[in-house]
């Protein structure tokens, strides 16, 4: 059974205590977690203007879209702003097996008193839109237009939502929040990196009230990210071999943006090589097994001499024995 989540935040927060930005802010917030409530990451780094714009939509009930390359943490973003608020947070990946009925709900026979009867059952979408949920849609230009035009509904200001299957007309709860990420925001992919991804209909995307881009960071803070999940790495030999590997990404995002290459490191990848390099005890192998083999065979050699040009020395043409 679906929970009934009408709640109302008990409890106002300092941004700058909570978030560590410079801001005279106070947002709402719930005293209480609930199970819907994300997990916190301690090591988590926030990027300020991102932040900002996060927390105005929990505070001012503005619809925000957060745009940026994959693997900069988006998603991740929100929820542990949502984390921190105990605000519970419901995330929904709109890939292509998402349809109109798993959002909006669909007929189903159950049995009562003892007959098999129809009745139909809500799905996410009407729930989470009466009750005090913080719901993000991921891929956002990813979707199906018949889902699209779903969502629509609820980016009306009106606070209210149809239910055209159950003839039924449902008001927001005051406290339901709404969020995206997207990796193109809504103009197509032109580049080739996001199949899948669509141009989304202009009348829709002004819906939005607050948009903010998240991509790469300078090397100091994917740094300071990298060495917060790698403790072991914290010491100047570790600090070099990190700062090197964030300028082998570097010259990746740098060689796509040109079109030298058509596969990227994001600093998701970075934190992967940094994992397999402790598991492997070999850095060009984890190098291999965790971007190299993913990449086009023509372009290998452009990223082999990305990794030359940072550790000054060359990746081995045949696979090494290691062991774990």
């Amino acid at each position: 059974m679906i929970p009934n989540l009408n709640i109302e935040p008990d409890i106002n927060l300092s941004v700058k205590q909570t978030f560590g930005i410079d801001s005279d802010m106070e947002v709402k917030a719930f005293s209480k977690r609930n199970e819907f409530v994300p997990e916190i990451d301690k090591d988590y780094k926030f990027d300020h203007d991102t932040t900002l714009a996060i927390l105005s939509g929990f505070l001012h009930n503005k619809k925000v879209i957060v745009h940026g390359y994959h693997g900069t943490g988006k998603s991740t973003h929100i929820t542990q702003v949502a984390a921190r608020l105990n605000w519970p947070c419901i995330r929904i990946n709109l890939d292509s097996h998402i349809s109109r009925i798993d959002l909006i709900g669909k007929d189903a026979i159950i049995v009562k008193d003892g007959k098999q009867v129809t009745e139909f059952k809500e799905g996410i979408l009407p729930w989470a839109f009466q009750s005090s949920v913080a719901l993000v849609f991921d891929e956002y230009d990813a979707g199906r237009s018949d889902v699209m035009f779903v969502l629509q509904r609820i980016l009306e200001s009106d606070g209210f939502f149809t239910l055209l299957d159950k003839n039924k007309i449902v008001k927001q709860n005051k406290y339901f929040r709404l969020f995206a990420t997207a990796n193109t925001i809504g103009l197509g992919d032109t580049t080739g990196l996001y199949t899948g991804t669509q141009q989304i209909n202009q009348a829709q995307l002004d819906r939005w009230e607050i948009v903010t881009s998240l991509n790469y960071l300078s090397l100091e803070k994917e740094m300071e990210i990298i060495l917060s999940k790698n403790k072991k790495l914290n010491n100047s030999k570790g600090k070099e071999k990190v700062a090197n590997m964030i300028k082998v990404a570097s010259l990746t995002r740098s060689g796509f943006i040109a079109g030298d290459i058509s596969t990227v490191m994001s600093p998701r990848t970075v934190l992967n090589w940094c994992s397999n390099s402790e598991i492997f005890k070999n850095n060009g192998y984890a190098f291999r097994v965790t971007f190299l083999n993913k990449c086009d065979e023509s372009e290998k050699s452009i990223i082999a001499e990305y990794y030359q040009r940072c550790f000054g020395e060359d990746l081995p043409e045949s696979m090494i024995n290691i062991q774990i």
